[in-house]
């Protein structure tokens, strides 16, 4: 008599399918609980990513970019702070954190533009080196 819970691996040996559906499980869990612990730097760079996406997004209309926008600035006060508060981050020499603290007015977008009274796009461009002025006397052509 067949057990229907046994199959046959390559190899001709009986392996119990429950046992294998486990394994899997395992380890996807604990391929999910690795990816779940990036630092606080590194979430804050991702939203800050997503938030300019939607700032430069030509697929929104002028209502969902300011919801979207709106959303992401919110958030981005949470992470910025926690990562302006992160203990562990001090003292660090990975070239991120160096670089996301020598440029604090990209990197901690929300707060510099609030202490620069600015709107959070008008920041970012300034930060770039884009301004208005630059932007009208742009036009288009070949290279």
């Amino acid at each position: 008599m067949k057990d229907k819970n046994k199959v046959s691996n390559k190899m001709g040996n009986k392996v119990d399918k429950r046992m294998v559906q486990v394994l899997a499980a395992v380890a996807l869990s604990g391929a999910v609980v690795f990816a779940a612990q990036a630092g606080t730097l590194e979430n804050m760079e991702r939203e800050r990513a997503l938030m300019i996406d939607a700032m430069l997004s030509k697929d929104l209309t002028v209502q969902e970019r300011k919801s979207q926008m709106g959303q992401s600035r919110n958030r981005l006060v949470d992470l910025e702070r926690m990562v302006l508060r992160d203990q562990s981050l001090r003292g660090k020499q990975s070239t991120a954190v160096r670089k996301a603290f020598e440029n604090y007015d990209l990197t901690f977008l929300v707060h510099a533009s609030v202490e620069n009274n600015r709107l959070l796009s008008d920041q970012w461009l300034e930060q770039l080196g884009i301004s208005t002025k630059s932007l009208l006397t742009t036009h288009v052509g070949r290279r």
